[in-house]
């Protein structure tokens, strides 16, 4: 008697995931670079963190989509990233997050607290590593510019610092992009 063949969620499921963190300066060309770093397997989904609420936000997220290929699906997750993980993820073989800042960003605009944000990072770690997924995740490095004047700034700096030290603890590799070039410091 034959048995039935697995499916192809449950078989995408078996090999833990590959984890890919790219770091970088505003405009420093980091999502390029986390695109070709994607690489071409299929199927994969792009997860866009940002929301366009102005015009000039609205235009960037359409600049970034045209960078693209057809090939990519398209999730706008704001603020439930592990759950998307969790429900969607072992459906892709590759998985591009952008960005971890505009995702704070969301979280902290709601009132999250820094210890749920901490606690958000842990489950989103666990849920991508139950994916079989090559999964890059890009974040800002904001650490690297001048002390914000504002109390709220510096706060969220430190936020995302932490945050960022948290995902590259956990990453198999490490990039940071400086005008446009990655340099692999894991």
């Amino acid at each position: 008697m034959a048995q039935a063949k697995p499916s192809k969620r449950a078989t995408l499921a078996k090999v833990p995931a590959q984890i890919i963190f790219v770091l970088g300066g505003a405009a420093s060309g980091k999502s390029d670079v986390a695109l070709t770093l994607a690489g071409e397997q299929t199927p994969k989904a792009f997860v866009a963190t940002g929301q366009g609420l102005d015009d000039e936000m609205a235009a960037r997220i359409a600049r970034h989509q045209a960078t693209r290929s057809s090939d990519w699906e398209t999730a706008e997750v704001p603020r439930e990233l592990a759950s998307w993980f969790s429900q969607e993820g072992a459906r892709y073989r590759t998985i591009l997050l952008d960005c971890v800042t505009l995702w704070l960003s969301n979280l902290t605009g709601s009132g999250t607290s820094e210890s749920a944000v901490t606690k958000r990072v842990t489950a989103l770690l666990k849920a991508i590593r139950k994916t079989s997924a090559r999964v890059v995740i890009v974040s800002n490095e904001l650490g690297l510019g001048l002390v914000p004047a504002e109390p709220s700034a510096r706060a969220f700096r430190d936020v995302a610092g932490r945050v960022n030290q948290q995902i590259a603890a956990a990453a198999d590799e490490v990039h940071l992009v400086v005008s446009g070039i990655p340099l692999r410091i894991k």
